[in-house]
């Protein structure tokens, strides 16, 4: 690993500013693991993928996220171009330090930096597949964003616009869970559009749609429990016209994946998904929502060496 040129993009606002504070104790990890290698501290949205695009140009072959699910979101995006990798030699590492890290519930990355660097040291890489959905942008302009975890319409993305909005100082699983909470007293069913491949096309009434790569979001909720991070599909949960007793009644079993036997909600796999509504239904992508219906989201089988465990 020493030989490789190595840059690490940190956001010091991740997990309430406490990455910032940490920086400096990581930074003498990583040297002492790692050798020399360039930081790039984020300064706002959307930096870190900028800064990202800029390493991978100066010949970084190995970046490094520091932060949560948004910040990891950012980073992918500096990796890829409209249609592919920029440099697909490239690896991806990640000191997860987030308020939410669902991510790595997945793909199983401890959370103490001693031994993320270490694993980022052996640099076993895992290809994992991403997602690419253009959408409308809050402003309803076309827009393209890549996703390596999951992506939802629906509640989920009332849910992440009140999170971004209030507080996240009690951590991610309880900023969550009070968000969804709040948003399910105000919000609605909508009446959506969805298209998974060609087997499926109906109109559903539900809740939320969940098109997922990995198998865990909103923290902590396990909404795709089959789902495998390299297997090039796309698995879909589809949480349908529920009352809100109902979905008060079955709220713990979104934490332990017992909602999906429930008949009310529908499971499905594929490579493309179509959806949209005559309704505002706004997205949740990997945590941030970035617009709202329509979207089509199709799966980069692959797309990014990803260093995890072995």
């Amino acid at each position: 690993m020493a030989s490789r040129k190595i840059a690490f993009i940190v956001n010091p606002n991740a997990a309430r500013g406490a990455v910032g504070r940490e920086w400096p104790g990581i930074q003498d990890l990583a040297k002492r693991r790692l050798g020399e290698f360039q930081a790039f501290l984020t300064a706002g949205p959307g930096h870190a993928t900028t800064l990202t695009r800029h390493a991978l140009q100066q010949g970084a072959e190995v970046v490094v996220c520091v932060g949560g699910d948004g910040t990891l979101n950012e980073v992918v995006n500096g990796f890829m171009g409209e249609d592919s990798p920029l440099r697909p030699e490239a690896m991806l590492g990640f000191i997860p330090r987030g308020t939410g890290c669902d991510f790595i519930k997945t793909i199983h990355l401890p959370t103490a930096p001693e031994r993320a660097l270490d694993i980022i040291k052996a640099s076993h890489a895992r290809y994992i597949d991403l997602g690419r959905i253009s959408y409308r942008d809050n402003r309803g302009n076309p827009s393209l964003r890549y996703f390596h975890n999951v992506t939802s319409f629906g509640l989920g993305g009332e849910v992440d616009d009140r999170v971004n909005r209030t507080t996240k100082a009690f951590g991610g699983f309880v900023s969550f869970i009070w968000a969804t909470l709040a948003s399910i007293l105000i919000y609605d069913r909508k009446s959506i559009h969805l298209k998974v491949d060609k087997g499926f096309d109906q109109e559903v009434e539900c809740w939320n749609v969940a098109v997922a790569n990995g198998q865990y979001h909103g923290g902590g909720m396990w909404v795709a429990p089959e789902a495998i991070v390299d297997d090039g599909m796309f698995h879909v949960t589809v949480i349908g016209d529920f009352t809100l007793p109902e979905v008060f009644r079955n709220l713990p079993k979104l934490y332990n994946g017992k909602l999906l036997q429930h008949k009310k909600v529908k499971t499905l796999v594929g490579k493309r998904i179509e959806a949209s509504s005559e309704q505002r239904v706004l997205l949740d992508v990997d945590g941030e929502q970035p617009g709202r219906l329509p979207a089509v989201i199709d799966i980069i089988p692959g797309a990014i060496p990803f260093i995890t465990q072995q």
